[in-house]
């Protein structure tokens, strides 16, 4: 049983016992929402846990280590799921403020996680800000608990496929990628690889216009130590990785550059360049065309989206990340600070529920599946499959169509 399933059930086993009175029951309901069974704090002279490294044995910043809810009120609302498992909300007591909480038990990788986001997100905006960490005990466990801003604006594509006032634009999809680049520009800068870009991972901080879109969940980001080749850990989620990573190369952080490509071409089309047409999450003709570079511009969905935008995308979708462009270069390109026209996109298969949902499944499997690991690990990141995929199914009956009635499929470069 994971941590934030034993704290729902705390939650559960422990509510307040029904009262006589309406002042009574309000007490006792004011009690247990500040104390939350399963949580202790941590003695201030408590040795580090074994197993941590001597780089992330001292945080770089300060950590409080008296009982979390002390400060905050914690709630079961699931905000949503990174590679740690959910986050959770929870509200500061003194002002009132609504964050987000993520639970991870503390380990080197927890570590690594926390300080490497917590580093990036002082001095840019396009990241989530870490409001607190606190070291606490959870059960027998002990336990980092991560405050953060919450974004109340959701995820990126949600955002797009909700709204119904006005069409979304070529323009648009240009502001997103920039909030983007600036955001692994300063991981970059930082010779950091945030190494699971995905639409999951970028939220917006409110529901206004002019919200920001922010990056999280560094649960795979590494530091590169000014080395050439630095990472070597196949980490990645299917849609989204880089060629270099399923060839088992040493790779940098060029593959956030490809990943930056793929949610690209998705937010100007709807659909994604490469994914199985057969049902697995990630099959081997997936991988061969990802590994080729292998897709296309259908002419139904790209008619109308300028030749710039297309250029970039081969640029971030190149094989070799040697000849791949640098994100300084992306935060300078024509499509970037030039006159982007207000186009309207065909979202069409991002609408579409049935195909959003299946989406949506596979890549939660794929992340469920995935174990955080280190380049000195020898652990694989197994991937689980789906053999009765809706994806897979509308693009055979796509492919089908093709082939009966000589239509061109809108799909056709991720058939298998």
């Amino acid at each position: 049983m994971g941590l934030r399933d034993l704290f729902r059930r705390h939650k559960k086993e422990n509510r307040a016992p029904p009262s006589t009175t309406k002042n009574e029951k309000s007490n006792a309901q004011q009690q247990q929402k500040r104390k939350v069974p399963g949580i202790k704090p941590i003695d201030f002279n408590a040795p580090v846990p074994e197993g941590i490294s001597e780089k992330y044995r001292q945080f770089p910043f300060p950590t409080r280590r008296n009982d979390i809810t002390n400060e905050y009120d914690l709630s079961e609302e699931s905000l949503g799921v990174g590679i740690n498992g959910k986050v959770l909300t929870c509200w500061h007591r003194a002002t009132k403020r609504k964050c987000a909480l993520k639970i991870i038990k503390d380990s080197d990788k927890a570590r690594r996680e926390v300080i490497l986001h917590k580093k990036a997100s002082e001095g840019c905006v396009y990241i989530v800000q870490i409001l607190d960490v606190y070291e606490n005990m959870f059960e027998s466990n002990r336990c980092l608990y991560i405050v953060m801003e919450c974004m109340e604006g959701g995820e990126l594509f949600n955002r797009i496929r909700n709204r119904r006032d006005k069409p979304y634009t070529e323009r648009e999809a240009a502001n997103i990628i920039l909030m983007i680049a600036k955001a692994v520009a300063h991981l970059h800068r930082m010779d950091t690889a945030h190494r699971d870009l995905k639409p999951e991972n970028l939220l917006f901080s409110n529901t206004s216009e002019g919200a920001l879109l922010k990056l999280t969940d560094f649960g795979f980001a590494k530091e590169g130590n000014n080395e050439k080749l630095p990472l070597m850990t196949p980490c990645y989620t299917p849609y989204y990785v880089a060629p270099e990573i399923l060839s088992n190369n040493k790779y940098d952080k060029a593959c956030d550059i490809w990943s930056m490509g793929v949610i690209m071409y998705i937010l100007l089309c709807g659909y994604p360049p490469f994914f199985s047409a057969h049902g697995g999450t990630i099959s081997a003709g997936m991988k061969s065309k990802i590994k080729a570079g292998e897709y296309k511009f259908p002419k139904a969905e790209w008619k109308n989206v300028s030749q710039e935008a297309k250029s970039l995308i081969e640029k971030m979708l190149t094989v070799d990340p040697d000849a791949r462009v640098t994100i300084d270069w992306i935060l300078r390109c024509s499509w970037l600070i030039g006159t982007v026209p207000e186009t309207p996109i065909d979202i069409r298969s991002m609408l579409d529920s049935e195909n959003c949902e299946q989406m949506r499944i596979e890549i939660a499997a794929a992340n469920h599946a995935q174990r955080r690991a280190d380049a000195d690990d020898d652990e694989n990141i197994n991937l689980l499959t789906h053999s009765n995929s809706r994806i897979a199914r509308r693009a055979a009956k796509r492919q089908r169509q093709s082939t009966t009635e000589n239509v061109a499929s809108p799909l056709s470069q991720i058939d298998e």
